[in-house]
């Protein structure tokens, strides 16, 4: 089951796709894709995994791509139904693929238009604002094709011919943004930081190389959206809709446009005075890009944020991010490939992975498995008592554990095999509160603390 709520499964999942195979491929064809992986269902944690599995079928097609790291990886491409379901079967619920086709990595032959609402803003405005992009895109000679996204906005795809690199199309996207704002500036804004954002996001940073969004007729791990159409368009509806109605998106391929139009308006912003837009944070700061800096928290002349010394500052960071980022991820394939199949209670443990734990992106270590504590005990030998008690009443989880902590706590982790087993036996067997009774102040300085509910025996 990969939504506990209307439990669906993932051969649910699969024949959807196989439904709308044509409309999904035509939205992934010939490109490189990040694998978005829910090992545990659409409600469960989620890792992107950008390197194809080294174990996979000789019909998997993949290209080398570039990111702006320096590193390099195999990337999965999708362009047969064969192909869709083997990736969805991986566990992957949406479709994340990049702007380019394999055969120009370099130079992306789509812009992204995302139009992201703050919260509270109705769906009548975003549909609004969809409507006034839709003329300027006209004005400026291109063609958009909208899709719902999934969750509570709306994308906008517009097939241009791939003759500009990464850095032009996204300066073409915060141009397109700034002109929409300036055509409805109640409804839409095009400033990258939340504190002055109002209406309609126009994320012009989607268009940044190595960014990746949901592409035509993926599902989305979300629940139905209230009191919206897009709540319409589900994995149970959207079958029935594509075989009568067709691919909405049919035509996509056959009109793509030039940037020149955008571009010429760029420059007369840029002539006006407005420069570039700040980079998502992982990216080197661009000349003419204004300091990565909320305006509210700005303390310093904009020029100091251009020294030599502050750009080393800035590398560094933004180095250390992409190192934190890239072990989660190698980790997080690690894991997702190392676990094994369902095995019997009386079985011995499954081998474990190599790697059972990932970085977080402040650097800490995180548990990627659920973790189990036991007892909490005022001394070593009440937390050793009540564990051997624990196990005489779930033997059946005992060879799924390994011990993380000892002494006055007893906590324990369970591989992926055991992971359903130890859900169903979480509750401490000896809760001890030390500061049950006390009167005083509590650790945070705070006389007055809410009761504590001790967990649940047996």
């Amino acid at each position: 089951v990969l939504f506990p709520g209307p439990q669906h499964t993932k051969l649910d999942l699969v024949r959807y796709y196989l439904a709308v195979a044509d409309g999904a491929i035509r939205g992934v064809a010939r490109r490189p894709m990040a694998l978005k992986r829910f090992p545990n269902g659409a409600d469960g944690e989620f890792f992107f995994q950008k390197r194809a599995p080294e174990s996979r079928p000789p019909w998997i097609e993949t290209v080398t791509l570039a990111f702006p790291s320096g590193r390099t990886a195999d990337e999965i491409v999708v362009n047969a139904p064969a192909q869709l379901a083997w990736v969805i079967n991986l566990g992957c619920v949406d479709l994340n693929p990049h702007p380019v086709r394999v055969d120009d990595l370099e130079h992306p032959d789509e812009l992204r238009i995302d139009l992201d609402p703050v919260p509270g803003v109705p769906w009548d405005d975003i549909r609004r604002v969809a409507v006034v992009a839709r003329g300027a895109l006209a004005d400026h000679g291109l063609v958009g094709w909208p899709k719902t996204s999934g969750s509570r906005g709306i994308h906008i795809n517009v097939r241009i011919e791939p003759r500009w690199t990464f850095p032009e199309v996204r300066r073409a996207a915060l141009a397109l943004a700034r002109d929409v704002e300036r055509r409805a500036p109640e409804l839409a804004t095009s400033k990258w930081w939340k504190e002055e954002r109002h209406g309609v996001f126009l994320d012009y940073n989607q268009n940044a190389k190595d960014r990746t969004v949901a592409s035509a007729y993926s599902v989305r791990p979300t629940r139905d959206a209230p009191d919206v159409v897009a709540e319409d368009f589900t994995l149970a509806t959207v079958p029935a809709l594509f075989a009568e109605r067709g691919d909405a998106s049919a035509g996509i391929n056959e009109a793509p446009g030039s940037l020149d139009a955008l571009m010429e308006l760029s420059a007369r912003q840029e002539a006006e005075g407005l420069g570039d837009a700040p980079w998502p944070p992982n990216y080197r700061k661009q000349e003419g890009e204004p300091p990565r800096v909320q305006p509210s928290r700005q303390r310093r002349e904009t020029a100091d944020y251009d020294t030599p010394e502050a750009e080393a500052a800035r590398e560094k960071a933004r180095a250390a991010l992409e190192r934190r980022l890239a072990r989660q991820a190698e980790g997080a394939g690690r894991i997702a490939t190392g676990a094994s199949g369902p095995r019997a209670a009386s079985d011995a443990p499954a081998a474990q992975p190599v790697e059972t734990a990932r970085l977080a992106p402040t650097g800490r270590r995180q548990s990627r498995f659920p973790l189990v504590e036991i007892a909490r005990a005022q001394t070593q030998a009440e937390a050793l008592a009540g564990l051997e008690r624990w196990k005489s009443r779930h033997q059946e989880v005992v060879p799924f554990l390994e011990a993380v902590g000892a002494g006055v706590r007893a906590v324990y982790e369970a591989g992926p095999s055991g992971f359903a087993l130890v859900r169903a036996a979480r509750a401490r067997e000896v809760d001890y509160d030390p500061w049950a009774g006390w009167t005083g102040p509590d650790r945070s300085g705070q006389f007055e603390r809410p009761k504590r509910t001790p967990a649940a025996k047996g």
